[in-house]
């Protein structure tokens, strides 16, 4: 009886052990999807955004934090999570310890919660000026060679220079300003956590100059057909359109990430601007 008791008792301390171990294992395997390279990583530079997370998204305010855990809670969407975003703020104990956290949350911060308007404002005059804009994310390109697309171009419905007004989608300080032989005229500005917001292919500027502060909603210029060329203020090479692209800098390497699921954000966030 005696030897039946110890037999019961050391099967049930293997399996308490077993338990134990076994989500400890587990813990270190999904803490081990964080680390200081992660924003580098594919996975975090295509920004996942299925259209339920998306919708979960219109009612945030600032969802970088939560968006953030719920990719690594999902391995970047892959598994699933029953909970709402909004309650996800409670399991960010168990990922703030890990190297690479402070990098990562001020990143997705950067990307998600600066964006406040959409970069077209809505039309305030008499024409009905629209846009349409796709998930070109790394689609090819063949000028200067085989190239991945790395932004979302919004194409307008009138194809017109100097027509559609570009607004900045975020606060910040105008970082470059000028001439590109890819984005022809064009502008970009670092956001409050450090994004870099680029807008290129303008027809023309607003009266503004590198070193400017700027806040979201403000009028950095006009949408044009500049760029592919050495040469400055070429034109006519593509149909009138907005390229935005948003880059981070790690390591003093520039790493640009998707911003379409960002746009689709905030399409219905936008200034209004007259238009003659």
């Amino acid at each position: 009886m005696i030897r039946y008791r110890c037999r019961i008792l050391l099967l049930f301390l293997l399996a308490l052990a077993s338990s134990v171990w076994l989500g400890r294992l587990t813990y270190l395997s999904e803490a081990g999807r964080l680390n200081q390279d992660i924003i580098a990583s594919d996975q975090f530079r295509k920004q996942p955004v299925s259209s339920e997370i998306a919708s979960q998204l219109q009612e945030l305010e600032r969802p970088g934090e939560l968006l953030g855990i719920y990719w690594l809670e999902t391995g970047f969407g892959r598994e699933k999570v029953e909970e709402p975003l909004e309650t996800l703020s409670s399991r960010r104990k168990r990922w703030e310890r890990a190297e690479g956290w402070s990098l990562y949350l001020r990143s997705c911060q950067a990307i998600w919660d600066d964006a406040v308007y959409f970069p077209i404002p809505e039309s305030a005059g008499s024409r009905n000026l629209t846009v349409s804009f796709e998930d070109s994310w790394m689609f090819e390109r063949s000028y200067k060679g085989e190239r991945g697309h790395e932004g979302t171009d919004i194409m307008p419905s009138v194809n017109e220079r100097g027509l559609f007004p570009v607004v900045s989608m975020t606060d910040g300080v105008i970082r470059n300003m000028g001439w590109l032989e890819l984005g022809g005229w064009r502008i970009g500005i670092e956001s409050p956590h450090g994004a870099y917001f680029y807008y290129a292919h303008l027809d023309s500027y607003a009266d503004l100059n590198e070193g400017d502060e700027v806040k979201a909603g403000d009028l950095l210029g006009y949408m044009g057909d500049t760029g592919y060329s050495k040469t400055e203020d070429t034109k006519g090479k593509f149909p009138v359109h907005l390229h935005l692209g948003i880059y981070l800098y790690h390591e003093e390497q520039e790493i640009s990430v998707n911003p379409y699921p960002v746009l689709r954000n905030v399409q219905d966030r936008r200034v209004s601007y007259k238009v003659h």
